[in-house]
């Protein structure tokens, strides 16, 4: 009796609630996965202005002297600059009413001397004066820096009350190292010694591996930066912080109460302004190799000049040394830079750490690209955070629907779906599996791999598994416990029958490797495959169809339904004999492509679609290695399996199984080889039109569907097939224009890009009318080649001339299959 197909994943009817989600404990990684995200979307906006403003103070000094030409520095002249006492001076005739109180001068010709006033009253601070360095005459104002200054305040207290804005920035600047911190433990590689894990990135990922990848890896670039940046901050943002530091480097500073009193002297001046000669003359005999000099003193009589100032040889730009000289010129004291102690030494390396200075030009432009990164960080961050909330509200959707009450098969028992899910596409899938399943009549038990355990496995007699790959290869967080069990395990699963659907982007050099694994691992257990892992890259529709075919196959009732049928039956490994070897497409600018013949057992039979795995001989160095797959061209009744095999040759010389097959093994040597089901690529079971659309070594798998047809005396075929060059690759020729001939290919198709007929999809579109009377009149599509170009070419062509609804819609009804690699 022919069992009614199951419909497509997109079926919304369950037939029963799934089982209880168990509850588990949250692992480490999921823990910090939560608080890597809480952090980003609460204080990542605030961080983003932080970052921002950060960049633009970091090169403050050269965008200033942008904006003002000739004001900061002017052309070098042949006389000597100003002296400390000649710049003071000159600022005092344009101010008498003001009392100055520093000096800045710098050893660099054409630099302007920067003389600073006394605060008035009510200011927090005094103004700054710059004095052409030969003339003497005020430079103008600088323009833009009362904005600069307005960006200064945002960036270190975000325009709040210095007291108030102060711990509000540190404890962002704690925030941003808790996010740096997280995203290393999060995105920590499987090769963690390999600096390529860590810092290289792949420009081809689409989609959220792309998102992911460059958050994660422009992270770990910035990681160091973002330390620096919040252990910098925190030590000036609380003031517990910076005592303790300070104590630790044995450094007492003034109490904040005395240096406030300082600042609020009155502006005017109430005594003989001090004569600088004799102490500038002290410090230029003490100090013949200064690059700036910064004099600060009072008119107080007996007050000594203090100087800080930098040598020529100075490591960073805070490394200054100090000198007390009197107004007479006496030296009082001299504390050159080397001299201090480490804990100083130490200390003044925290601002030009934080700004990069400490590492000149490269170290600011690193620490400016990467207060740049922020909003790049944050706008990354929330797009995989929404894309991630969209996959939870789509699961929970489809948990709802399949709450619904639609009565399940009476005595039938229920198949565990499983699901092992990162962002939330691999339940929804799961939960979609469950519909289908449950719609035809098979009750279904939907639950997360981190609620289960191998013993739980052994209840069950049939189980489907969707498994996301977390990336490279890894298992998502929550299926690490349940992987380690499983790998761990002992015990063997006879009476389990599995499918895996594997979930991954092969963008990544371990495309689908946790679903693969988890596959080979309840084969090892001695779980049977109700039908070969289906490997879906990046949410492709067409891999999830040839998931809803292959259970379409399995019918309703328990899935046990299908394993009867020798096609779908995993065959043993046997011997052999490889009886020819030929040929197709000599001269050919492309890698040879062969014809070979394989003796099978005369008792073998398959179905039109069907692969085989070839079993390559060990090479010396790996023993055993993986099979590899190929499509069959053939049908039982040629008495052969033919398979055609393009030549692959890497750097290292020619591809281990393609090298053996079209070379290496002489005619009659034993090929280890068996049968292996296609349910996603299975012929259709009634007489409609069939369009076979393909590419290269793709030909194999439309031609034994093609033989099947005309076996069966089915006409209406029609073949669009794509090669390079007509007079070296018409692969097969006699074969299809015999059949066009005799009417069994009524519209064939065969497209040589190097001839300028273009691609397979070009044709496609230039036969569009045709195309969409043929899917009205209810033909199947089968696309059978390489997955790179033909196939996303196809792919897009079908959208645009169906409309994307229409091709998912033929996808899911079984009517669009694929074979792809």
């Amino acid at each position: 009796m022919k069992r009614d197909p199951l419909p497509g994943l997109t079926t919304a009817a369950p037939a029963r609630g799934p089982a209880p989600r168990t509850w588990a404990w949250p692992t480490w990684k999921q823990v910090w996965f939560q608080l890597h995200w809480f952090i980003g979307i609460t204080a990542g906006t605030v961080l983003v202005v932080i970052g921002l403003t950060g960049a633009l103070l970091t090169f403050r000094d050269e965008l200033t002297d942008l904006i003002n030409p000739g004001v900061r520095h002017v052309p070098a002249e042949a006389r000597p600059m100003l002296t400390p006492q000649q710049a003071a001076q000159a600022v005092r005739m344009a101010h008498p009413e003001r009392r100055v109180t520093s000096v800045i001068v710098y050893s660099e010709a054409g630099s302007a001397a920067r003389v600073g006033l006394a605060p008035l009253p009510g200011q927090a601070r005094g103004e700054s004066v710059y004095v052409h360095p030969y003339t003497g005459a005020p430079q103008p104002e600088l323009a833009g820096d009362a904005a600069f200054e307005w960006i200064e305040f945002l960036h270190r207290w975000l325009l709040l009350p210095r007291d108030t804005g102060k711990p509000v920035t540190g404890t962002l600047a704690l925030c941003l190292l808790g996010l740096a911190l997280s995203g290393l433990y999060l995105r920590w590689p499987r090769r963690a010694l390999d600096w390529r894990a860590w810092l290289t990135f792949d420009a081809h990922l689409k989609g959220r591996p792309f998102l992911w990848a460059l958050h994660s890896v422009a992270g770990t670039w910035a990681l160091v930066a973002y330390v620096i940046f919040t252990a910098t901050g925190a030590y000036w943002a609380f003031e517990s912080v910076r005592g303790t530091v300070d104590g630790w480097a044995g450094v007492q500073r003034p109490a904040r109460e005395a240096v406030g009193k300082k600042v609020k002297a009155p502006g005017a001046a109430k005594g003989p302004p001090a004569d600088l000669t004799p102490a500038w003359n002290t410090f230029t005999q003490q100090a013949p190799d200064w690059r700036m000099a910064f004099l600060r003193f009072t008119d107080k009589p007996g007050d000594p000049v203090q100087i800080a100032w930098l040598a020529a040889d100075a490591p960073h730009p805070r490394a200054r040394s100090r000198m007390t000289i009197r107004t007479d010129g006496t030296l009082a004291k001299n504390e050159p830079y080397a001299a201090q102690t480490a804990g100083a030494r130490a200390l003044s390396t925290i601002y030009p750490l934080h700004v990069g200075t400490y590492f000149g030009l490269p170290g600011r432009i690193a620490m400016m690209l990467a207060s740049l990164a922020l909003p790049g960080f944050a706008v990354t961050g929330w797009m995989l955070y929404l894309k991630r909330r969209r996959q939870a509200r789509a699961a929970r959707a489809e948990r709802a629907r399949l709450g619904q009450d639609i009565p399940a098969a009476l005595g039938v028992a229920p198949v565990l779906v499983a699901y092992a899910s990162q962002t939330g596409q691999a339940e929804r899938l799961a939960l979609r599996t469950a519909a289908a399943l449950q719609a035809a009549g098979t009750p279904a038990d939907v639950r997360s791999v981190a609620t289960l355990t191998p013993a739980d496995l052994a209840g069950y007699r049939d189980a489907l598994f969707v498994a996301s790959s977390y990336g490279e290869g890894e298992p998502p967080d929550g299926a690490r416990r349940f992987t380690r069990l499983l790998d761990d395990s002992a015990a063997t699963l006879p009476d389990l029958r599995y499918a895996v659907l594997a979930l991954g982007d092969r963008g990544y050099p371990h495309f689908c490797g946790y679903g693969l694994a988890l596959d080979a691992r309840l084969a090892a257990l001695g779980g049977r495959r109700l039908f070969a892992p289906v490997e879906v890259d990046d949410g492709d529709a067409a891999a999830i169809a040839r998931w809803s075919a292959a259970l379409a196959c399995l019918g309703a009732g328990p899935l046990g339904g299908c394993i009867a049928d020798p096609a779908t039956d995993e065959q043993p490994w046997q011997s052999w004999p490889l009886t020819g070897r030929t040929l197709l497409n000599p001269g050919s600018a492309g890698a040879p492509l062969f014809e070979v013949v394989l003796a099978a057992p005369t008792d073998l039979h398959w179905q039109a679609g069907a692969l085989v795995e070839i079993l390559p001989p060990a090479d010396g160095t790996a023993g055993s290695l993986s099979p590899r797959s190929y499509s069959i061209a053939s049908i039982p009744a040629d008495g052969a399996v033919q398979l055609l095999v393009r030549q692959v040759r890497h750097a290292q010389g020619l591809g281990v199984a393609s090298g053996w097959l079209t070379e290496h093994a002489a005619i009659g040597a034993t090929v280890t080889a068996r049968l292996m089901p296609n349910p996603a690529f299975a012929p259709a079971d009634a007489d409609v039109p069939c369009i076979f659309i393909g590419n290269g070594s793709g030909l194999a798998g439309l031609r034994g569907h093609l033989r099947a047809r005309v076996t069966a005396g089915r006409h209406r075929n029609w073949l669009l097939f794509g090669e390079r060059s007509r007079a070296f690759d018409t692969l097969c020729a006699a074969e299809l224009h015999r059949w066009a001939d005799a009417g069994f290919l009524p519209e064939l198709d065969l497209v040589f890009s190097r001839d300028g007929d273009g691609y397979v999809q070009d044709r496609l579109r230039q036969r569009g009318a045709t195309l969409r009377a043929w899917i009205a009149d209810g033909a199947v599509l089968y696309v059978c080649g390489s997955l790179q170009g033909m196939a996303g070419g196809v792919d897009a062509a079908l959208a645009e001339l169906l409309g994307r609804d229409e091709v998912d819609a033929l996808a899911a009804a079984g009517r669009l299959r694929r074979d792809v690699y």
